[in-house]
């Protein structure tokens, strides 16, 4: 997988955003690519001037987030669980992952979708299984974009500000970011439940109104 990251590494130092794109792309569809790895090296490579603008690496990283989310949406709501089946094994998608992704989808309804955009794995496969579970398209790529908006924004940002000194923080980066991002996952969950907690009693209020004056 490391060879593969840095062929991967390689072909956006050598073909600028086209390669950074399909890099993302296949990202999306379950290839080994890390995209926590590849993304602070296109903000560190547009730092040291081999990308041309940060404002364009964070839209060509949504581009591709979106381009590969739509193609793998596409797998999985017309080729369905025969396709994860037969091909699943080739990007390491078996059944019981197939079946704890839907368990995930079954507890989170479409904010599952903003979940996996954080979570390592998940994040690569999670389109499919929305296909397959023909998940409402506008709420899919609502959920998609955001989580991708904040997961490639802070990733490319924190490999800018590194810039050349990107080289010798690597190794420590996937752990250290997933942390973070982890953190920060938590509390937009946190946040959700409080309102979700919080708009429960004041339904029930209502009902209990509607009830005494009938």
């Amino acid at each position: 997988m490391e060879h593969f990251q840095h062929a991967i590494i390689a072909l956006i130092d050598h073909y600028g955003y086209l390669g950074f794109f399909i890099a993302l792309v296949l990202g999306n569809l379950g290839a080994p690519i890390g995209t926590e790895i590849v993304l602070p090296v296109a903000g560190a490579l547009t730092a040291t001037g081999h990308l041309s603008s940060l404002w364009l690496t964070i839209f060509v990283a949504l581009a591709g987030e979106l381009t590969g989310g739509s193609i793998g949406y596409a797998l999985g709501r017309f080729g369905g669980v025969p396709l994860i089946e037969r091909y699943g094994r080739y990007i390491h998608f078996t059944h019981d992952r197939l079946l704890l992704v839907h368990r995930f989808f079954e507890r989170w309804g479409t904010f599952a979708i903003f979940i996996c955009r954080f979570l390592p794995v998940l994040r690569g496969i999670a389109a499919i299984p929305a296909g397959i579970a023909e998940m409402n398209l506008a709420l899919f790529y609502l959920w998609t974009f955001l989580g991708s908006l904040i997961f490639c924004t802070l990733m490319i940002l924190a490999g800018n500000a590194l810039g050349a000194h990107l080289a010798a923080v690597l190794p420590l980066f996937h752990r250290g970011a997933y942390l973070l991002l982890g953190v920060a996952l938590v509390a937009v969950v946190a946040i959700v439940l409080a309102l979700r907690i919080r708009a429960r009693p004041a339904l029930i209020g209502s009902a209990g109104d509607d009830i005494s004056v009938g």
